[in-house]
């Protein structure tokens, strides 16, 4: 049995924990409204280019691009988006076992682009080579982390390196939702055709169609490394908002239990103190 000190004290540790993760949660949600809104105005853009592609894929035959280049694939390349820091919840757990999930599920060699230090602690120290690391600061990733991405992973692409690049991130659509999902970036294939829709349509290029693809091209691969990037950072802040508030509100709890057995203690010590008064007392009259 605890004695009233060592309660004390538990309720004092449990009260800077809380204001710890209190502070902690605060920060996560300014930073998550930051976030959200850098995500949202993203995604126009990028389902626009992702519709240009489409079409583009109705035009009929086009001229081929290396970065289109569909080879046996002996050897691929896997970006993982994961955070510098923990105490984000299970979101780093979710994207490193989906990441480790697809690794185990590919017989071919495998080299990884990191893009946060969690990821890149686990699986470095599994066996797996890392080409690349980026570290991001505390508020999120830059374009120019994801410049920086795009470009590695293209000329390994180009170089022929790699035959295959994937990226591994969590897609964000709330605080309290985060799915982690692994998505082909290279070669680039065009996007199915939609539903209802069949055929090819006339399509007049100006310059020729092969310029136009050689500037799309890199264009539409930064813009879905960006856009991923975008979501995992919403998705981290996401997930250690909800994290911290679920930890403040456990502290809470906590700190009522105790205070509840700090009262019972101290009321059980005065009462045995009135009892011995009250013992010596009734000695004394005998």
């Amino acid at each position: 049995m605890a004695s009233l000190k060592q309660i004390r004290a538990r309720i004092r540790s449990a009260k800077n924990i809380q204001q710890i993760t209190k502070a902690m949660k605060l920060v996560a949600a300014a930073r998550l409204k930051k976030a959200t809104d850098r995500v949202l105005e993203a995604r126009p853009y990028s389902e626009k280019l992702y519709d240009l592609m489409s079409s583009l894929s109705r035009a009929g035959e086009l001229p081929s691009d290396p970065l289109m280049q569909v080879r046996p694939v002996q050897k691929y390349a896997l970006i993982v988006l994961s955070s510098d820091r923990g105490l984000a919840g299970s979101y780093n757990t979710n994207i490193i076992r989906k990441a480790w999930d697809f690794l185990r599920s590919k017989n071919e060699a495998a080299t990884l682009v990191t893009v946060g230090k969690k990821g890149n602690q686990f699986l470095s120290k599994r066996g797996y080579a890392v080409s690349l690391n980026v570290t991001v600061p505390s508020s999120g990733a830059r374009l120019e982390d994801a410049v920086a991405v795009a470009e590695h992973c293209k000329q390994m692409f180009l170089s022929g390196e790699v035959d295959a690049v994937y990226v591994a991130y969590s897609k964000f659509y709330s605080a309290i939702r985060q799915t982690p999902q692994v998505v082909q970036l290279l070669p680039i294939t065009p996007p199915p055709a939609e539903e209802g829709v069949s055929g090819t349509s006339d399509y007049v290029f100006e310059p020729e169609a092969a310029s136009i693809l050689g500037a799309l091209l890199p264009r539409y691969l930064l813009t879905v490394v960006w856009q991923a990037m975008l979501e995992a950072t919403a998705s981290e802040h996401g997930s250690r908002m909800t994290a911290m508030t679920s930890a403040t509100d456990n502290a809470g709890k906590m700190i009522h239990s105790l205070t509840l057995r700090a009262n019972r203690e101290r009321q059980a010590s005065i009462t045995k103190e009135i009892l011995e008064v009250v013992g010596g007392a009734e000695a004394l009259k005998g």
